[in-house]
């Protein structure tokens, strides 16, 4: 006997096969044909939904550019698992994060330099510094809290405080440098995160040393001072 628990379970089930339809389908033709020349009608038609059936799940392509953001911070934080489980090491761990975003990231790196014009706008909602982006960005910063609280490093508690933070803001930097990368199998992005992360290291291990940590403290202030 079919109970009205089967159906609402149904329904639900046959809803999210339809939104990953329409989002898998908007991604691939974001690579296919680039982020400004995909409307929200031609994915509708490539998905085999109506149009109203499309702007139900996503009010727009924004807000399917967020689901994609959603969608790679739950990748990345699926493959890092292994490394911060198995990863004493800062050096490890990090570098582990970085390259393993390289890797989730991977399908989309050819449609990402159009789609970035729009991103890298500052009053876009698709920037990642957007309010409309907090939820993927905020999910992004867990990632590296969880780097740096399992890792080796010993750090004054203020800049332990703002660590992921600003990890997060180097794993920016690193995607910018990615969008631009087109040497093969993106090798100067793999070669930047292999050199860069050990001098991090060294550089935050430093600021236990009575030398260097009033400029630590410096810059701690300076963050708390201009961060929004």
């Amino acid at each position: 006997m079919t109970t009205l628990t089967d159906v609402t379970d149904g329904a639900t089930a046959k809803g999210e096969q339809t939104r990953e339809l329409i989002l898998s389908t908007a991604l691939r033709m974001f690579r296919e044909q680039g982020y400004g020349k995909t409307t929200m009608r031609a994915i509708a038609g490539e998905a085999g939904v109506s149009v109203g059936n499309a702007y139900y799940y996503f009010g727009s392509k924004e807000h399917l550019m967020q689901a994609y953001y959603d969608l790679l911070v739950a990748q990345h934080r699926e493959a890092v698992e292994p490394i911060l489980q198995a990863e004493k090491s800062f050096t490890a761990r990090m570098t582990g994060v970085l390259l393993a975003w390289l890797e989730v990231a991977a399908p989309y790196h050819e449609f990402a330099g159009t789609f970035f014009k729009t991103a890298a706008d500052p009053n876009s909602p698709l920037s990642p510094f957007s309010e409309q982006s907090a939820p993927a960005r905020e999910a992004g910063i867990e990632i590296f809290r969880q780097v740096a609280e399992g890792s080796d490093l010993k750090l004054p508690a203020d800049l332990r405080a703002e660590l992921p933070e600003l990890l997060w803001l180097l794993e920016m930097a690193v995607v910018l440098f990615w969008v631009h990368d087109k040497s093969p199998d993106l090798r100067r992005t793999t070669s930047l995160v292999n050199r860069a992360v050990p001098l991090v290291d060294r550089l935050l291990r430093l600021t236990r040393l009575p030398v260097v940590r009033g400029i630590a403290t410096d810059i701690v202030g300076l963050i708390k001072a201009v961060k929004p």
